[in-house]
This record gives structure tokens, sequence and C-alpha cells, in this order.
């Protein structure tokens, strides 16, 4: 089978997730038993490689900026969906977002926990709910984790030729999360796993992962190359040095994860000018005549949403007609289709709106968000080096940031 017809057979597959659940699969349960996937509670892998920042290109249609990985450690608990990720890393390249430094290391310790997410600070705990859905959909993509959620998901198989040898294809999702289908050797091994998964920017965006290299590790197969592309490039080219099977993964959900809600602040800071914070990204509403200006809507439904609804309250009768978006990299850009929701107008760089055209194009069918449950289209003004919004009785000027190695669109 050519790759042409693969592909066409991974879409029609992955439609197929839609259908009632069955009973598991034969050839699942005889991939499982091959594999000893039912003996594996838990694994921690480690490794060096390549990353690649999602999300925060320097120029908007270009690839991610890349990272130097000097070593990764990820620690997963299948019994109760649980994972720890322990990063250091090096920028390898001076333009692009990610709030790293320019010189010297940075440590990442981070964890998912069934739907609650969030990152170890030096003050404890931050909960991080927009990281829930990427996390949740990396443990279940990894290779013992396709066969679980697969088995637990009452997964459909079939047989395939591809590049000379004959795989056995598994489709299967997790509800609201994402959808996949995997492509698995005659000995039960995964090589390929093809996703989609919801992203607040991109909508439903292509995830690939390739396994490579499996060797035995303590009676268990396990990939020592692990590569991923996400939204069309590159995110991960990971070595793998040491697998331990079995491995003690006790990853408790801290009470402040557990607890956590979406905090939203108001202050007027001048005569129609508001700071909306309360979170780890801001906004600022700008009264004007008729209407009102918001400056920012981050990070997702989740925080966007409420920053809206409160906004709206703070001077009845005036809708939020226009949303000044400062830069393209999806931190601050994921709320926008709340914006579009909304009903406002988004005003962006002007290389911002084809990128954001095509974006908000593509809908978000595994959890409908604001947008898709709108039913809208998304408007637009741009800005060139400068603009200026009046309308007698306030201005407002946007200029283009020159020279940021942040972002080119700033």
């Amino acid at each position: 089978m050519n790759k042409t017809m693969l592909r066409a057979t991974f879409v029609a597959a992955l439609a197929a997730t839609a259908l009632p659940a069955v009973a598991a699969d034969p050839a699942l349960e005889r991939i499982a038993a091959a594999t000893r996937a039912n003996d594996l509670k838990s694994v921690r892998y480690s490794g060096e490689g390549t990353g690649y920042t999602f999300g925060q290109a320097y120029k908007p249609n270009e690839a991610w900026p890349k990272i130097r990985i000097n070593s990764f450690g990820r620690t997963i608990n299948y019994d109760t969906g649980a994972m720890r990720e322990e990063i250091v890393f090096t920028r390898a390249e001076a333009l692009g977002g990610g709030g790293y430094p320019h010189t010297g290391s940075q440590r990442n310790e981070q964890y998912v926990h069934g739907g609650y997410a969030w990152n170890q600070t030096a003050g404890g705990p931050a909960a991080g709910p927009r990281f829930v859905a990427d996390r949740v959909h990396q443990l279940w993509i990894t290779p013992y984790g396709v066969i679980k959620s697969a088995l637990r998901n009452n997964a459909r198989t079939a047989t395939h030729g591809h590049g000379g040898k004959v795989y056995t294809t598994v489709t299967f999702a997790e509800p609201g999360r994402f959808r996949a289908i995997a492509l698995i050797d005659d000995a039960g091994r995964v090589q390929r796993v093809e996703s989609r998964a919801p992203d607040a920017v991109l909508g439903e965006t292509e995830v690939v992962t390739t396994y490579e290299g499996y060797a035995d590790f303590g009676g268990f197969a396990f990939p020592t190359r692990i590569r991923q592309t996400q939204g069309g490039y590159p995110v991960l080219d990971l070595t793998v040095r040491e697998v331990v099977p079995n491995a003690p993964a006790d990853i408790a959900l801290p009470d402040a994860v557990r607890t956590a809600a979406e905090r939203v602040t108001v202050d007027k800071v001048a005569d129609g000018v508001w700071f909306i914070a309360g979170g780890s990204h801001n906004s600022v509403a700008i009264e004007m005549k008729d209407h009102l200006i918001l400056v920012e809507t981050p990070l997702n439904d989740g925080r966007s949403g409420p920053v809206i609804e409160e906004v709206k309250k703070l001077v009845p009768g005036k809708p939020i007609r226009y949303v000044v978006n400062s830069h393209s990299h999806f931190d601050h850009s994921g709320g926008l289709r709340a914006a579009v929701a909304s009903g406002a107008t988004i005003v962006t760089k002007a290389q911002n709106k084809p990128y954001f055209e095509r974006a908000f194009a593509t809908p978000n069918t595994i959890a409908p968000d604001l947008l898709a449950k709108s039913g809208k289209k998304a408007k637009f003004v741009t800005v060139g080096d400068r603009m200026t919004m009046r309308d007698g009785t306030r201005t407002v000027e946007l200029l283009h940031v020159a020279d940021s190695n942040h972002s080119d669109t700033f």
C-alpha cells in the first residue's frame, strides 16, 4: 500500500472511532500478550536530544524554535494515568519565544494526573489546566500507552501492507482528548502513531510520533529513538539511554492543584482603563465612546472566557468590539477563538492574519471550543508599523516592536 492509500486509510479509520463501542479485538489482545502490556504498570525512561517549542515560532508558518535537551526523564504510572517529566534544556537558537533564558540552562518539572496538570515551581505546585490535553495525549501515545488505551477504549484493528511489510493498524481514542491510529509490527511493537488533538489556536492538530530502534529492557521492548512532529513541524528527537520497567511511580495529586480555580482580578488604573490579572498572563480593558477594547486574550477558553465575561460587566451596554493581539505565540493568542465567539474583531499584525484565518477554519470537534459552539467567523483589522484607534474621546496607538528576538510580529 502506498503512502497516499495508507493516509486515506488512516483518515477513514479515525472517523470510525465515533462508532459504538465493541468488544476487545482479538488481534489487539494478541498484541497485548506478545508485549506483556498487562504486566507493565509503570515505566521510567530517560535520555537526551533535541526539542522544539511548540507554538512559539519567530514568524507565523515557520518551524518551532529549537532547544537542546540536555537531559530528559519521564515517569509514567499507567494505572493512575499520571506522568512526571524532568527536563533540563538550553536554547539552540536566539529567535522565537518560550520564556527561556538566552544563556545557561533551565530545568522544568511538569506533571499530569488524570484531568489535572501542574508544574513544580520554587513556590510549590502551580496548576496548569491548559497543559492537561497535551500531557494526557503524550502519556497514552507512548508504546505501551497505545496498547492500554486501545484495550480500554474498544479499539478497532485492521491489517495493511506498507513499505513491503505487513502491519496491524489500531484505531483508538481517549474521548474528549484525542483520536489516533497506530501502526504495529508483527512483534507487537508500535512503530508509528498518527493522532489528532485539540489545540487552542490551531484547532484539531496533527501529531505524528515514530518509535525506532527497539531493544530489550528487563523483558520489555522499548524504542531507543523517539521522534515527533506537531502542527507539521518537529517538536522532539529523543535518544533513549535508559528504561526501567515497573519503576516507582507514586505521583500524588497536590491538594493545591485539585482545588485550583481560574481567578480574574480587575484593577482600575485610570478612568476607563482596567488591568485584568489573576493568572499567569494579563489583559487590559480600555473604554471608548461606545465600545470597549480588550488588549490580549491569552492561553485558552478556560482563561479568556472568564476574562471576557468579567470585562463585559465593567461598562454595561458597551460591547467588546475589538481585541488587540500582541503577537502570534500560542500562550498570547490561545484566547482569540473565544474572542471571535464573543463577536469581537481581532486587531493583529498584518502577517498574522492569514495564519489565524487558516487556524480558525480548523474546528475542534474532539473537544468543541467556544468558537465551534458559536459558529461565528473571524473578523480582522490588521496593523502595519503603526495604527491609531480613536473615537473622539480617547486615542489608542498600536506600534510594531521592531527588532525583537521574541517575535517578528510583536
